[in-house]
């Protein structure tokens, strides 16, 4: 790369940067590289390399329109684009940063009293279109608390990223601000409140929760059902709402939908902006997985990123799974390889879940590839059924945890060492191939 393309390409950053989080900036952008700029005409070809496959084909379908319209504002003209994998020199003009900010003893401490976990920053927060909206929304409260959005209201499932962006944003304003900020839960506020009406310090609890600058609330669900609860916290409420305090809460489920919740909170929650986080997608769990490895200094290759992110879809099993796949290549001294997460992966669902039978299984593949179970577990060595029966063979050894063996029998009584070639076989296409990943993920999610 010469050092004109060089400079081009740290100036495209610097502009992609603004459009993405620092979580996927520094996962993605940072390992790219302008190789060739031609002028063919009235239009440039801008050929871009990145340091492996994976990283080729997760910019080259999320983030090419983005690329294109910085490159045609940066270059002055029309610009074609192509992704190459090219031997990555490193770009020491555009630093990937740190994941964690020293931070002060001061600032430690309002941290510790605001209840708010250091660790949980925008940083280190990943972005995709399933929380995208989530995300956007709590960086414009940051820019203006108690004005931009309030309430928040963020909802979803479990392991989606919640706790996590409201941490950020009360990161935010204790670090960037000072604000005096409080995170908790509605167990927790419910608790005070009980402890406050037994101790007859009321006046305390009120002190405590009234003269926030941000009031943070993670599952709010709980107080639902609860009347004297309920009474504090919609006079909690309207106390903060009108000082023109910021109010960020979550739960579960959207308000509507809340079981035994007050109309009148329902309303003011609703009076403010509702975004829900939907379960993150494939290349999400990439970037998680390589986000949560980086924070223990566990290297993974690419192809194991791609075996944990087809496996796994929820971002604290994520981290359990890298805890446990660290453990062991410690203690067995192993390297950590696609082979080995695939062990493990089994090794996690070594007794089969009781809702789950291998002819269930059987049936969705089955119905999900069109093809006929006779056929599925017959002796038939055409492309139509032969990826369709190792895959089958795959989801029975790694999600249900059955032994080589069992699985053989089940799949039309093949043998151990057919079940381990087509398991390795899967695990090997799955960081290759888009659709069989797709295919995995479908499969799964039928089941």
């Amino acid at each position: 790369m010469t050092k004109q393309t060089e400079n081009a390409w740290n100036e495209c950053l610097e502009s992609i940067k603004v459009s993405v989080s620092p979580a996927i900036f520094s996962t993605w952008f940072v390992q790219t590289q302008i190789t060739s700029i031609k002028n063919i005409g009235k239009r440039f070809v801008v050929e871009i390399g990145c340091s492996s496959s994976f990283v080729k084909a997760t910019i080259e379908s999320r983030y090419f329109g983005l690329i294109q319209d910085v490159l045609t504002k940066q270059l002055g003209g029309a610009c074609d684009l192509v992704f190459s994998v090219k031997q990555f020199t490193g770009n020491t003009n555009v630093p990937a940063g740190p994941l964690f900010e020293n931070l002060g003893d001061n600032q430690a401490e309002q941290l510790d009293r605001a209840r708010i976990r250091s660790r949980f920053t925008f940083n280190n927060f990943a972005v995709s279109s399933t929380n995208q909206m989530a995300f956007a929304a709590a960086e414009a409260v940051v820019q203006n608390p108690g004005s931009a959005y309030n309430p928040l209201f963020i909802w979803g499932g479990v392991g989606v990223g919640k706790t996590h962006l409201m941490n950020a944003v009360g990161y935010e304003l204790v670090t960037k601000s000072g604000g005096k900020v409080l995170f908790c839960t509605g167990e927790e506020f419910t608790n005070d409140i009980v402890e406050g009406i037994r101790n007859r310090s009321t006046n305390q609890f009120r002190d405590k929760y009234r003269k926030l600058d941000a009031l943070i609330l993670d599952d709010i669900q709980f107080i639902a059902g609860k009347d004297a609860v309920q009474e504090e916290f919609f006079h909690t409420f309207n106390a903060l709402a009108g000082l023109g305090k910021q109010v960020i809460l979550a739960s579960d489920s959207p308000p509507s939908e809340i079981a035994k919740l007050e109309e009148r909170l329902k309303s003011r929650f609703e009076a403010g902006l509702i975004v829900d986080i939907a379960p993150p997608d494939y290349e999400l769990r990439c970037a998680i997985v390589q986000i949560k490895a980086r924070e223990k200094n566990l290297p993974l290759a690419d192809d194991v990123v791609h075996v944990i992110a087809s496996n796994i879809n929820a971002a604290r099993k994520i981290e359990g799974f890298l805890i446990t796949l660290f453990s062991h290549s410690n203690l067995d001294k192993k390297e950590i390889t696609a082979q080995l997460v695939t062990k493990l992966l089994g090794k996690n669902n070594d007794k089969p879940k009781n809702r789950i039978a291998p002819n269930d299984v059987i049936g969705v593949v089955s119905k999900y590839y069109d093809v006929g179970k006779r056929e599925l577990l017959g002796s038939s060595r055409s492309r139509p059924i032969v990826t369709p029966r190792q895959v089958l063979m795959y989801i029975l050894r790694t999600d249900l945890g059955l032994p080589f063996q069992e699985v053989g029998r089940v799949v039309g009584g093949r043998d151990h060492t057919t079940v381990m070639h087509a398991v390795e076989k899967i695990t090997d296409l799955s960081t290759k191939n888009v659709q069989i990943r797709e295919d995995i993920m479908g499969i799964k999610n039928l089941i």
